[in-house]
Formats: C-alpha cells, structure tokens, sequence
C-alpha cells in the first residue's frame, strides 16, 4: 500500500446544511430497501456528503499518469478534481477550483502541464496545487501563496497502480476498506507477465438516467445474465450464460465495507481448459502463454490461466470485470456516467489486442452486453417510481448464505447476497456520526 501525496491544508469549501434527520433503519431492512432510496434527491445529497465526501473513492490508475507533469481529469462522486504527477513523480488530485472566485482551471481532459492558470484573474498554479503567482501583486497585503492554493483531496493512496482518493481527513487507511477485496486486484495483476495492469486504451462513456445504486447493485448481480442477455449469448454461442445456471457452481461473495464479487472460478477449475475464461485456447496466444510460464513456471501459470481475472465491484464506483474496468460517477439522484475502458496487461500485447476488440464488442459504441444493462438501469428507475409494492425485495438465496474459509459471506451466483451487503454497509455510512 501506498500513500502518494500527504494531506495539505486548504480553505473550508462550503457544505449545504444537512436535511432533516432521516430515519434509516425505516427505509433498509435485511431483505428489502424502500424505493425511495433511489429517487429522493434529498437521500442522493446525503450520499454525496456520507459516502463519496467521507470514503476511499476510486479514482484512477498511476499508469494514466506515467510521466512527470501528466494529468487528466477524473472525478469523486460529482466532485471534478485534476490527477497529476508531480515534479516530485508523486500522485496528486486537486479540486478543480480557483480559490480567488471558483473559476476551474483546468479544461483539457488530460496532457501534460506544469502549471494551470485560471482564465479568470491569471492566478497560476504548479500541478502539485500550491499557488506560484498572480498578477497585480501589490493588491494584496502579504504574500498570498502560503496561505491559497488548489483544493487538495485529504488522502491520497494506492495499491497496485490503482489510485484512490478521501476527502476526509480522518478515517480508516485504505488496506483497512479494501480488506478482502485486495486480494482480487492481485489476482487481476497475476494475469500478466509482469505483475501489472495498464489503463491505457481511452474511455468510453456511457450515460443513462438511473440512480448510481441501480449500476452498482448489478454489477455482481449474477440472477439477470441468462435473461438480460439471452440473445447475445445465443448468437455468440457463448458458454457465458451456462456459468449463471442454476446449476452452477459459481458463487457470490461479500467481502464487507461494501465490496462483492462474483466468483466463477469453481466453473473454470471444473473446465480444466487454460484461457477456457477468454473464450480462447493458449495455441491462439502463443507469446502471452510462453510470457506467463516463463514468468510464474509452467504449474502456476497454468493455474492462473484457468482461472482468469475477477468479476468484482469495488464499494462504491470500481468495477473489474474480467476483461473491462469500470468507473460508476453518480451526476444526480437520477442521472449516472459509466466511464469504461479494457484491461490492458503489461507485457502481453496480443491478449491486449485482444482485450481492446472484445471490450468494443461487449460495451462500445455498437457493443451488445451495456446496452441491454443500460435498459434495464433506466427501466427499474422509472419503475421504482410507483409507490405500489413501495419496497424492492433483496431476499433471494438468504435462507442458503453460509461462510467460506476466509469467513466471508457466499451465496449462488445467482443470489441477493451481493445487493444485501451493500445495503448493510451503506446503512452503516450513512447513520455514522
């Protein structure tokens, strides 16, 4: 685990008065959430301020920013703030917000910059956030550049390339939010031949009017598969569908602090078939397959590629799922972005190009698999809306949930559990002191 930027100090921003108390042990229960929980813009301001203002977020990846005075524009929650490598190489996100009168002062989505200057008044930043100057300096009484600068986001770490960022000063470490769920990005990382993944491939987005909840819950939502994307499967004559059958031994797992996963590798292990999880045969990935036995010995390798990467959602915005990553940002209580881009493994470009063409297939522009997600998001949005049945019902598979060997929650794949746990750690935010 890594911290790359410490805590610096900045003016308070302005926080809306909190709502009225609101009670919500009424509005979540074990086995069913009220639907206002997806509607109610008062519930969505609440989030903003116990979730994505006060837990680790998710926020990019260090390869995004491989050299010195890179940046791009990321996000936490609603909030824009600018990553960028320092003179120093360390990582930091800044508030995309002058502190003489707001102006953003970054515009380009990513390149690379020492310095942001606001278009305002000419105050000029380095891309670490500390003031370097401004015009007009006899205005002002003292020196104004120890005392302004760009927000800074209070915490900053990282594991395994992937950055995340807290804007509370205080709280648990990243490793501690993590927790279980750290050990799927090392099994995501095992995947290459050395030991990391690139974000390097560009992002799509993919805007749909539906509450950030909905994206989430379905990430590791393994009952809709077989229905939702039937036809896909069909014409593909993909065997992605039988490994959401009730016949499957594939389960779901909840790690705590939010995080869940869907965990398919009981059905590659049953295959016995290496890259069998891609759809592939090691003899159509000639170089990676000699890449990975050289690197991990012919044994593990072969593990590694009968097993594949995780199908895991990371509380509350990372979503891996096996060949894809995506990035839930939440615009409003009824309006959601899904920024997503293919894995890419260091050191493997023919599975990398093969990545790219399959991500195109499944959730580009034209792509089968986000659309019929995306219907289905906007769809329970709009229904969610009647008042008759007012709960959403989450109990499927409670009366089978046992513990691993780890002792965490599983289920069937095609279970609640996921959609349960989630619920309960967001309770547990959002009545926090």
């Amino acid at each position: 685990m890594e911290t790359l930027a410490p805590a610096a100090s900045a003016a308070p921003r302005p926080v809306a008065p909190p709502p009225a108390r609101i009670d919500w042990s009424a509005l979540i229960h074990p086995e069913h959430v009220h639907g206002s929980l997806y509607t109610d813009p008062a519930i969505f301001q609440e989030e903003v301020r116990r979730i994505w203002q006060r837990t680790w977020v998710y926020v990019g990846h260090e390869s995004e920013v491989p050299n010195v005075n890179d940046f791009v524009m990321k996000s936490i929650g609603p909030d824009p703030v600018i990553m960028t490598r320092g003179k120093d190489g360390r990582i930091h996100l800044l508030h995309n917000r002058c502190p003489h009168r707001g102006n953003q002062v970054c515009e380009k989505h990513r390149g690379n910059a020492r310095t942001f200057t606001c278009n305002y008044h000419g105050w000029t930043f380095d891309n670490d956030g500390s003031l370097r100057g401004y015009p007009f300096p006899s205005g002002y009484e003292g020196d104004m550049r120890k005392s302004l600068g760009l927000g800074r986001v209070a915490r900053v770490a990282s594991y395994r390339g992937f950055v995340f960022g807290c804007m509370a000063e205080d709280g648990i470490s990243l490793e501690e939010h993590l927790g279980g769920a750290k050990e799927a990005l090392d099994i995501l990382c095992r995947n290459s031949p050395e030991g990391e993944v690139e974000i390097t491939a560009g992002f799509l987005q993919h805007k749909v009017m539906a509450n950030w909840k909905f994206v989430m819950e379905n990430e590791t939502d393994g009952y809709h598969p077989a229905f939702v994307h039937a036809s896909i499967f069909d014409v593909a004559d993909s065997q992605i569908g039988t490994l959401y059958a009730d016949t499957s031994t594939a389960v779901t797992r909840y790690f705590g602090n939010g995080h869940s996963e869907v965990d398919l590798r009981p059905e590659f292990r049953k295959r016995g078939e290496p890259l069998s999880w891609f759809g592939t045969t090691p003899q159509k990935l000639p170089d990676y397959v000699s890449k990975m036995n050289a690197a991990y010995g012919e044994q593990k390798a072969r593990e590694i590629l009968i097993e594949g990467t995780p199908h895991i959602m990371i509380f509350p915005n990372l979503f891996i799922a096996e060949i894809q990553m995506f990035t839930i940002q939440p615009l409003n209580v009824n309006e959601t972005v899904q920024h997503v881009t293919a894995l890419q493994f260091k050191g493997a470009p023919d599975f990398n190009r093969r990545l790219r063409q399959q991500t195109m297939g499944s959730v580009g522009p034209a792509g089968f698999l986000l659309a019929d997600d995306a219907e289905m998001y906007e769809r329970s949005h709009r229904g969610v809306q009647e008042k008759n049945p007012e709960w959403v019902y989450l109990g499927r598979g409670s009366h089978r949930e046992r513990r691993d060997e780890q002792g965490f929650r599983i289920g069937h794949a095609t279970d609640d559990l996921c959609s349960r746990g989630m619920w309960q750690h967001y309770r547990s935010l959002m009545e926090a002191k």
